[in-house]
């Protein structure tokens, strides 16, 4: 899965091509012009900068002139093709034939590319190596084989080939007769005399690797002469019996390989004291042999065993005549010798391979109890084989990294512990230099383990640090979808943490990421999710969020929400339009979304999928997009007050977030009175009351705004009391665990019992309401009792007395202060709201004159001057007093204040100073912005890329 690093690439990716010019002249004449003549290059330079692009971009400038053409198809850049990251079908294939004559090594990904690869017509290929090929069947590998007899190497895996069976082995017998190393994941079932054919057809062939099988012939593998290397690594109902008597006889068997499997420790020890010629068996992961951790090798001399609880490294190390090569650098030692050792380097060659395949698969697992393996040595190791002369090995390292980390795929948790281990060990240095290689399959395995660090915070910091932001902001443009998908997923990850946003901004990373969705709008759901999810977390920055709006972020993402159909992209498109539709008046970027053909629509009706987070944060865009006077009006015409209420409705047993969106959406609509009436008479105040009763603070919130914007409306109020809503709002007011909740609860059911809804309910206009009998009278005392206790809540009798004794603004100021919610700043009320207060004041209930007095003081307090506040602190001051005398004396203090200021005008001075007051008249509720960072990690994969 990895390719190696090549050795002619500067720091930043840039090809270091010499200066070929002759004379000073020729320079001056370069600077003096300004251009270069590229056609003049020199033909080892071009074929250079050729050797560092994909194969589609090499011919696209192979096209460019007519040098460059000839120079485009030279063998030497054609000796190996990789596939993978690229959709290659006939055509495409056909298309690369010509250059594809002495075609040496090819990788491809999936069926579709397998049925290609004899269109390639490169009948000198030496190494096919295939992934995800469960789709691969008999016919097609068949095929395949017939068409390339010169094939030395056919790996196919590390996933399950179940479409393969022993027919098709037999027909690479027949048909490959120098085949040298074979090497098959899952296969179902490797008779006798598919095995039989190997043996006979093929007499070069000596590694074989039959993974993760059902069935293997034993006895027939044990006939194999030829055979050095052999694993049947995760292979089931192996009869160890049988292997522990034949396979020791095999002449040439060097390296042996059982990881995963049940084999005990008898036929571990008869293996090693019976051959000859075996030097490494690889057992890791065997519970069956694990379970004797005493198990040693005392008599084996020269023999090395690697299991689970035996130094790895150090074990390694005694397979040379130096016996200094014990430590952690056991591999890099190997690869510096300068006195090589043949069979030494094919055994160290397959040790690598094998102990990546196996690290991988069993990272895969997620086994519990090998917490302290990764930590001592896991870790360490894979760092150590990243640094492999092996693509495919480095890969595979890299890979492991990104998922040994992840304990939980569906929440994006990882392992604090073995990521911080990584960091520790230098490994993020380590796949930052891999993400810079011009090899693509090695930036997209090192961009994939970097963004699953990353969810670990001081990983995070750790790769900010080191420059990983601009080396993933650069992978984002990366023509390669994959890489592009994992570098994305970086981003996303990293933009989780306040620090970072910015960071990804000056490096261009809000412009790639945008540009990702324009160039992957088709056929890249993966890269499309991790791309919103990026763009989703940096629009809660308010300067980022316009750095997305500029670069044309707000058409990309309404573009996913109209088209995708894949739910995580539906998902993180919608949480980005939230996201950016959540800066208030900063910028304009909530009525640029509202004026996108079709957004508002789109988010109506992904209220309505299937999926409970698409759902979830649809909601929460139309909460926030319903700040905007058109905006709400065009949602109500798209049926969202319909769909909303419908999702209130059957969202009672679903997330606290998606409890609180559909609840602040709707308290986003109610603001309009038309809209208030149309959710009432929709039958929105039932699960509005219901989702009142939730256990979750936050939702206690939105639903109590709600049912405040309802209330308003005596036909709705009126609702509200015969669906039982004053229960579960006197219960908000009493004992919920936010002061908002409590106070939009009182204040609803203020509105509730200020005489309005008695003088409808008299009227006898029933058409819109129910028949149900209810108790009006008790449930007014019921009220007004908790707006009460609600209101003495904020009164302190000790700071009133030292306020009437002084007189004195500050003592005054403090009273207030301590009768004040902070959190009610994010209120905003309409100009008819605080007249129905100020009407409220000349109420006959003393408990509605103290609860509007307390809700004016708050509304005022932020934005009105200190004679406004005065105004209303008498009123305030007799209901927390409950004494006619004090509040008369109080009143005596504030005129001594302010001489002009009679008790008897107090509500009209209170609304002139209002009008001489900058109030926002149109909208009301919670104005947030839903900082969701998430990541998909992992995965996914799970990983992020799962």
């Amino acid at each position: 899965m990895s390719r190696r690093v090549r050795r002619k690439v500067a720091r930043k990716g840039k090809v270091v091509s010499p200066i070929y010019a002759e004379t000073e002249d020729e320079i001056l004449g370069l600077k003096q012009y300004d251009y270069v003549d590229w056609t003049g290059l020199p033909d080892d330079t071009v074929l250079q900068l050729f050797s560092c692009l994909n194969y589609r971009d090499r011919a696209s400038l192979s096209s460019t002139c007519r040098t460059w053409r000839v120079l485009g198809i030279s063998p030497c850049l054609w000796n190996s093709l990789d596939l993978r990251a690229h959709k290659c079908d006939a055509s495409m294939a056909s298309s690369l034939a010509p250059r594809c004559v002495n075609l040496q090594k090819l990788r491809f990904r999936g069926a579709e590319s397998a049925d290609a690869v004899i269109h390639l017509q490169a009948r000198n290929l030496r190494e096919i190596s295939g992934d995800y090929c469960r789709k691969i069947t008999d016919a097609t590998l068949s095929v395949i084989v017939a068409r390339h007899e010169a094939l030395e190497s056919l790996q196919l895996g590390p996933d399950f080939c179940e479409r393969i069976s022993s027919d098709a082995i037999k027909a690479i017998a027949f048909c490959c007769p120098k085949l040298k190393k074979l090497r098959l994941s899952g296969i179902r079932d490797v008779h006798g005399d598919a095995i039989t054919a190997l043996a006979k057809n093929c007499p070069n062939l000596t590694d074989i690797g039959f993974i993760d099988c059902l069935n293997v012939d034993e006895m027939a593998l044990g006939n194999v002469v030829s055979v050095r290397f052999l694993s049947v690594s995760g292979t089931s109902n192996m009869k160890w019996g049988v292997v522990s008597d034949l396979w020791h006889k095999l002449p040439n068997l060097a390296g042996l390989d059982v990881s995963r499997t049940d084999i005990g420790p008898n036929a571990v020890s008869r293996l090693l004291s019976s051959s000859q010629s075996l030097k490494v068996l690889c057992a890791l992961n065997c519970p069956v042999l694990e379970e004797h951790t005493s198990f040693h090798i005392n008599k084996n001399k020269g023999k090395l065993l690697l299991v689970l609880f035996n130094d790895i490294f150090k074990g390694i190390g005694l397979l040379f005549v130096d016996t200094t090569n014990k430590g952690r650098n056991v591999f890099l030692d190997w690869r510096n010798l300068k006195n090589k050792d043949k069979n030494l380097d094919e055994i160290m060659i397959w040790v690598e391979w094998i102990l990546s395949h196996t690290l991988l698969r069993i990272a895969e697992s997620n086994q519990q109890g090998l917490d302290e393996f990764w930590l001592k040595q896991g870790a360490a190791l894979l760092l150590s084989l990243m640094q492999s002369s092996q693509e495919d090995v480095q890969e595979r390292a890299a890979t492991g990294l990104a998922t040994f980390v992840v304990i939980d795929d569906e929440n994006a948790n990882i392992d604090r512990g073995r990521a911080e281990a990584v960091m520790r060990e230098g490994g993020i240095r380590l796949l930052l230099d891999l993400a810079k290689s011009w090899r693509e399959g090695l930036q997209s395995e090192a961009a994939k383990a970097i963004a699953n660090l990353s969810v670990n915070t001081n990983v995070a910091k750790s790769v900010a640090e080191e420059g990983g932001i601009n080396i993933l902001a650069g992978l984002a443009r990366s023509m390669n979808r994959l890489v592009a998908e994992e570098a994305a997923g970086g981003l996303w990850n990293l933009s989780v943490g306040e620090e970072h946003k910015g960071a990804i901004a000056e490096a261009g990373g809000v412009k790639a990421l945008v540009d990702l969705i324009f160039k992957w709008s088709t056929g890249g759901d993966g890269v499309l999710e991790r791309a919103a999810g990026a763009l989703a977390n940096l629009a809660a920055d308010d300067k980022c969020s316009t750095e997305v709006a500029v670069a044309g972020g707000v058409h990309a993402l309404v573009m996913l929400a109209r088209n995708c159909k894949f739910e995580g992209v539906q998902e993180q498109a919608a949480r980005a339009l939230a996201n950016l539709a959540a800066h208030g008046d900063s910028n304009s970027n909530n009525a640029a979304i509202g004026q996108e053909a079709g957004a508002l629509e789109a988010l109506v009706q992904l209220t309505r999928s299937a999926h409970e987070g698409v759902r979830q944060e649809a909601a929460g865009a139309l909460w926030n997009l319903s700040f905007d006077d058109r905006n709400r009006e065009v949602i109500a015409a798209a049926g969202g007050v319909e769909a909303l209420v419908a999702l209130a409705q059957s969202c009672s047993n679903a997330s606290p977030g998606l409890q609180e969106r559909a609840a602040g959406a709707l308290w986003g609509l109610s603001v309009s009175e038309a809209n208030s009436i149309a959710i009432g008479r929709e039958g929105g105040v039932a699960p509005l009351i219901a989702l009142a009763r939730s256990e979750a603070e936050d939702v206690h919130e939105t639903a109590a705004g709600a049912l405040w914007n309802l209330a308003f409306n005596p036909g709705n109020a009126l609702r509200i009391v015969e669906e039982g809503g004053v229960p579960a709002l006197v219960h908000l007011c009493s004992s919920s665990v936010s002061k908002m909740a409590r106070f939009m609860a009182a204040l609803a059911l203020a509105y509730m019992f200020d005489g309005r809804m008695d003088e409808f309910a008299l009227l006898g206009t029933s058409s819109e309401s129910s028949s149900k009998s209810v108790n009006l009278d008790g449930a007014r005392r019921m009220a007004l009792k908790h707006i009460e206790a609600f209101v003495l809540t904020f009164s302190d009798p000790q700071a009133f007395a030292a306020a009437a004794a002084s007189s004195a603004p500050a003592a005054l100021s403090q009273v207030t202060e301590g009768a004040r919610i902070q959190e009610a700043g994010h209120l905003r009320c309409s100009g008819a709201e605080i007249g129905r207060f100020v009407a409220m004041l000349r109420n006959s209930s003393a408990i509605l004159k103290a609860c509007a007095a307390f809700a004016l003081l708050q509304f005022s307090y932020f934005n009105c001057s200190l004679p406004s506040l005065v105004a209303v602190m008498p009123c305030t001051m007799q209901a927390s007093c409950r004494m006619q005398e004090q509040h008369e004396f109080f009143v005596l203090r504030l005129q001594q204040q302010l001489p002009h200021l009679k008790p008897k005008y107090l509500p009209e001075l209170y609304f002139a100073t209002l009008n001489t007051t900058t109030w926002n008249h149109h909208s009301k509720g919670f104005f947030s912005c839903h900082n969701l960072s998430a990541a998909n990690f992992i995965p996914s994969y799970g990983r992020f890329h799962s």
